[in-house]
């Protein structure tokens, strides 16, 4: 009887990231860690981990990724959900102040403060993926709209919530009611981790599809794509 391999979804939250752990395909258990690194570390028998953050840069700072480009047109109408990335050395900036000058001298655009508020979290998986090919880069609504096939609700109204676990059940992802420490973090947090495990499967069994497709390639010749 053959086995599916384990794979990890991972999204970020208030309090750090939620992981969520697939078995066979199916959930099997749910995680709070307040580091990327520690969580990666805890699933060291994951094939695949897909992480709901940007990883990578085109060689030219001032373009826009391809992949985020192409993540925009699947979801027309919910194009906003797409984090545009900023260049890595608006990122770097030590404050918000510097980010958003470097991004205006750069891009010709000002860089949002909740934008610059990600910068952390993005150089932390940033740091991660460079050392673990299994960490690639997944975004939930690319994810849901893969699955749906249409257009969803807002996550955060009820009729997406609900549409999006029926989504994930129909997979055969049965996220419990209850989650303990992790139970207490945004529903639609956990809900991204999900799909973003599903997404991640895909990638493990050699089913999923790249934004673009073939993916950009970044200096060093690293794949830069969303994959679901």
């Amino acid at each position: 009887m053959s086995h599916m391999p384990v794979v990890i979804g991972v999204d970020g939250c208030a309090r750090g990231w939620v992981f969520i752990r697939l078995e066979d395909g199916a959930f099997a258990s749910a995680a709070l860690h307040e580091r990327f690194a520690e969580g990666v570390a805890a699933a060291a028998d994951a094939t695949v981990i897909g992480v709901d953050m940007p990883i990578g840069y085109p060689s030219s700072p001032v373009l826009p990724r391809a992949a985020d480009v192409a993540a925009r047109i699947m979801l027309k109408g919910r194009a906003s959900s797409v984090f545009p990335v900023p260049p890595r050395d608006v990122l770097t900036a030590p404050d918000w102040a510097t980010a958003n000058e470097r991004s205006r001298a750069m891009t010709g655009r000002g860089l949002p403060r909740q934008s610059y508020a990600l910068a952390a979290k993005i150089i932390e998986v940033e740091r991660v993926a460079a050392q673990d090919e299994r960490v690639h880069e997944v975004h939930p609504e690319v994810s849901f709209r893969a699955l749906a096939g249409r257009p969803l609700a807002s996550k955060r109204q009820w009729n997406g919530h609900t549409e999006r676990r029926a989504l994930l059940e129909a997979t055969g992802i049965c996220i419990p009611d209850t989650l303990g420490e992790v139970g207490t973090v945004a529903a639609d947090d956990i809900l991204d981790a999900a799909v973003a495990a599903w997404s991640a499967g895909r990638i493990a069994a050699g089913e999923a599809v790249s934004l673009p497709s073939p993916p950009e390639r970044d200096a060093g010749g690293r794949p830069i794509a969303i994959w679901y």
